[in-house]
């Protein structure tokens, strides 16, 4: 049977209910959280600071340094404390796509350390922990080129869907599951991360960056809120 309607009630290219908010971790240079329904993420940023050990500091340039983990009970089945090949794997996207809006070369010999917390999950948690850590490098101070934001794409159907949770992650329409994170600059609209897993047709791909893309205008302008001082959390706002 076609899945007629999202299952929480959303339009197709509607985001879930975001929380965003900064200064969350005081004894960091800069920290964030960032929510997305069930998702929640925390992002905690130390430094610049001195590299060690000294043979890894790079004369002309400074360099980022992620660590992605998911909290034990942050899913409904226990996940396995410590780091695993998947936070591994993310930890390193996560670097990868901070590390083109970072002027990195105005801290030279230094490292830049982002901590990414994922305190609950319901899909989406390396785009949620994208957000958080690029909200806490603002909110550090550290020079950036532009700002970041990301999202999951996901296909349900003959439709392209915004936001995807845990349930249409795994939703199967016959070509199997289909999720697209993608992270996008909030001013160039150049991608800086875009993974594909499953199946999706050339036509319908480009409709998903059009999508990501508009909702990446729409989340750069809730962080920029956010370190403007607002507290944000769209749960609240719709019971009023």
């Amino acid at each position: 049977m076609p899945y007629e309607k999202r299952a929480d009630g959303r339009e197709m290219n509607e985001l879930r209910p975001i929380q965003a908010k900064v200064g969350v971790v005081p004894n960091a240079d800069g920290s964030a959280l960032f929510g997305a329904g069930k998702t929640i993420a925390i992002a905690a940023v130390y430094g610049p600071k001195p590299l060690h050990p000294a043979h890894m500091k790079k004369a002309d340039t400074g360099i980022i340094r992620c660590e992605y983990n998911m909290l034990p009970f942050s899913v409904t089945e226990r996940a396995r404390p410590g780091p695993s090949r998947r936070s591994k794997e993310i930890s390193m996207i996560t670097e990868n796509a901070l590390a083109g809006v970072i002027d990195l070369k105005r801290f030279p010999g230094t490292v830049i350390d982002v901590q990414i917390m994922i305190v609950q999950a319901d899909a989406g948690t390396r785009c949620a922990g994208i957000n958080a850590a690029a909200m806490a490098l603002a909110h550090a101070g550290i020079v950036m080129k532009e700002m970041i934001s990301s999202v999951a794409i996901g296909k349900i159907d003959d439709k392209i869907a915004t936001d995807i949770t845990k349930e249409e992650e795994d939703y199967h329409d016959g070509e199997g599951p289909t999720d697209i994170p993608f992270t996008i600059t909030s001013n160039s609209k150049e991608i800086t991360h875009l993974q594909l897993d499953g199946y999706i047709q050339t036509h319908r791909f480009k409709e998903s960056i059009e999508a990501a893309k508009i909702a990446c205008e729409k989340l750069n302008e809730i962080q920029i809120r956010a370190l403007k001082g607002e507290e944000i959390d769209e749960n609240k706002e719709k019971e009023k």
